[in-house]
């Protein structure tokens, strides 16, 4: 039985293969802290990890000024490419970058299936019913 980080790190190399202008992708938590992530390796993940829940923190801290809701993306354009960090509901986001050829609507119908499979491989984790999802936090004990 895979464990949460192994099944969040297939999820993200399946997502950068789902479209050949996905470069990477990560989960991290909401305070910062690398969940799992699919990123060249000359990129540091606490430095990813860091910047991208700095930039969680000024999108909220926006749409509560302009009282917008809630967040559920925030949107980095640069000259080489597009970094798109989507809330997936459960105090984690997933980050998502690509490149300048990038086709924004299919990308953003790729993170959304990925989103969902993030939230419900979470609320699998927190799933206290025993013989309720792989990821039971109680695993069901054989009856005496």
């Amino acid at each position: 039985m895979p464990g949460l980080e192994e099944k969040l790190k297939n999820l993200l190399f399946r997502l950068n293969d789902a479209a050949t202008e996905i470069e990477a992708s990560a989960v991290i938590s909401m305070d910062g802290l690398m969940l799992a992530s699919a990123l060249p390796p000359d990129v540091n993940d606490d430095d990813v990890a860091a910047i991208s829940a700095t930039l969680l923190g000024l999108g909220e801290r926006t749409v509560e000024e302009f009282r917008q809701g809630t967040l559920r993306q925030v949107y980095v354009k640069g000259d080489n490419g597009f970094t798109i960090i989507t809330n997936t509901g459960q105090d984690n986001v997933l980050i998502v970058v690509t490149n300048e050829h990038a086709k924004l609507g299919v990308v953003f119908l790729h993170i959304k299936v990925a989103a969902r499979e993030i939230e419900e491989a979470f609320a699998h984790l927190l799933d206290t019913t025993p013989g309720q999802g792989e990821f039971s936090v109680f695993p069901q004990m054989p009856e005496p």
